[in-house]
């Protein structure tokens, strides 16, 4: 199918799932992550990360999308940038593909990523758009999905 990166709000694509840019412990943050509560219905969609409980970096857990018009949220946690030094970029790509495995056991066809760890985890914009990139297009050489990246601004 087909990897595109654009330019948008992630909470008004019509894709069956949106990605956020989670906390290890699945609260209500700032930045995309906020704006996705946000237009979730944040009470609701609290609740149901509450019943989850929590989420390692690296890896992916799922909700329904409430009030948005994906139909799921998958919740991914990336790393915090610590210079390169701390296997970034493994679990950044460990992100990326926890997400899209997730995707797939559910049947989605159409997923939007932000761009993980780039916003207050420090993770360089640049290299965590090569990150992202390598990682879906791996994926898409063996499974059929739509998948954008979404940056928010420059």
């Amino acid at each position: 199918m087909s990897f595109q990166i654009i330019n948008n709000d992630i909470t008004k694509l019509d894709t069956e799932a949106i990605v956020n840019a989670a906390n290890t412990e699945l609260q209500m943050g700032g930045g995309v992550c906020g704006a996705i509560f946000k237009a979730a219905g944040a009470d609701k969609l609290q609740r149901a990360c509450d019943e989850i409980g929590q989420c390692p970096v690296g890896k992916a857990v799922i909700t329904e999308g409430f009030n948005l018009k994906a139909r799921y949220i998958i919740h991914t946690v990336g790393p915090i940038w610590r210079g390169g030094s701390d296997s970034e970029e493994l679990k950044l790509k460990s992100a990326y593909k926890s997400s899209l495995e997730l995707a797939k056991e559910h049947g989605i066809k159409s997923i939007a990523f932000p761009l993980i760890s780039s916003g207050i985890f420090g993770y360089p914009k640049e290299n965590a758009i090569s990150v992202a990139s390598k990682a879906i297009e791996e994926f898409l050489e063996k499974n059929d999905m739509d998948i954008y990246l979404v940056l928010f601004g420059k």
